[in-house]
């Protein structure tokens, strides 16, 4: 589930709000006189992984290719 706003909220911040939802690809619910209605993208076919900010040092790629990698220079046995 998605965030859930006001109707006043959505109406101070409209412009904000479906830009978050476009970036993002999370819906958003407005509250309005007891019923609810959902903001989303149409045809979102995209992962949350799709959506992911990429992370400045962060390491892209296989699990698989982790596991062989030679990290025998980065071992340091005489450390606590």
């Amino acid at each position: 589930m998605g965030k859930r706003l006001t109707a006043s909220h959505l109406r101070r911040n409209i412009y904000r709000i479906l830009d978050e939802v476009i970036e993002t690809g999370q819906p958003v619910e407005i509250e309005r006189k007891g019923s609810v209605v959902r903001i989303e993208t149409k045809g979102q076919d995209k992962s949350i992984f799709e959506i992911l900010t990429p992370h400045p040092g962060s390491i892209v790629g296989a699990a698989d290719d982790l596991v062989h990698i030679d990290w025998s220079q980065e071992w340091k046995p005489d450390l606590p």
